[in-house]
């Protein structure tokens, strides 16, 4: 894969720098989600090896997303090869800053055109915390899908972390989701069910003045995801309620899914 270039996107320098520190249960969840990520790129590796992928291939993982590099820098240093692709490049350079940064290869980009930015084949691919959603369709997820199907290895595996969408609870809000001596933080949504897409608008209140921070999801229930998956020629092999393999029931607010590119006995190649 070689290095790229796209607009900024959703995360501009400032967002990016204190992305981690406003996300502080994300950057306390990493060690068990890296953990998990680790013990299933060992699982595809396997496969990969029955199938008969040679042994460098069946090291490579691809982060969708990559963001700061919460996931994959500590992945990387388990000895995998580690790929990412996100379309923030402010969010890119923090990771770039990051030591061990060396060790993973980013791609500046659209996730729904991984099928063209990603390049060979990678043992997994994974994407985390809803990042999904924020592609803006349907269209662009199943492309997303798609894409990545066609760069998975003999045997390999897509992991997908995602909300379980409620959409009886999902209504137009205003709730405070940050309140401290140094400011406030009101978030205002507004739901299209038609759509699927919740957009909404981060109010950061402040000494300083008033900052807006729009952003907009287009959400998917986990059917949704698996309809996707198998117009994709994936199948789904797991789901559970969180990355340490909690059941996944009706009432789980997340889950974590794993699809599989089978590979028919003998043929050493995806059906």
């Amino acid at each position: 894969m070689e290095e790229g270039h796209a607009p900024a996107g959703r995360y501009g320098p400032d967002e990016a720098r204190r992305y981690e520190h406003d996300h502080p249960e994300q950057m306390a969840a990493a060690p068990a989600t890296v953990a998990a990520l680790a013990d299933l790129a060992a699982l595809a590796r396997a496969r990969g090896l029955e199938a008969g992928l040679p042994p460098p291939g069946s090291r490579r993982v691809l982060e969708l997303g990559v963001g700061t590099g919460r996931l994959a820098v500590p992945l990387a240093g388990t000895g995998l090869e580690v790929w990412g692709i996100d379309d923030a490049e402010a969010m890119v350079e923090v990771l770039r800053a990051k030591p061990g940064a060396e060790a993973v290869g980013v791609v500046v980009g659209d996730l729904a055109n991984v099928a063209t930015l990603a390049e060979g084949e990678f043992a997994m691919v994974f994407v985390a915390e809803s990042t999904l959603f924020e592609l803006g369709d349907q269209d662009a997820q199943v492309a997303c899908f798609a894409g990545v199907a066609a760069h998975l290895a003999p045997g390999g595996l897509f992991v997908v972390e995602a909300h379980a969408p409620d959409v009886t609870r999902l209504e137009e809000s205003v709730a405070v989701t940050a309140l401290g001596p140094r400011g406030v933080t009101l978030q205002a949504t507004r739901h299209d069910p038609a759509t699927q897409v919740v957009a909404g608008t981060d109010v950061v209140l402040s000494a300083q003045g008033m900052v807006l921070r729009p952003w907009s999801i287009r959400y998917a229930t986990p059917a949704e995801l698996d309809l996707m998956a198998r117009l994709a020629g994936l199948a789904r092999r797991d789901r559970w309620a969180s990355w340490q393999g909690h059941p996944f029931t009706a009432t789980s607010p997340r889950h974590v899914s794993v699809y599989e590119r089978a590979t028919p006995p003998g043929s050493g190649r995806p059906r």
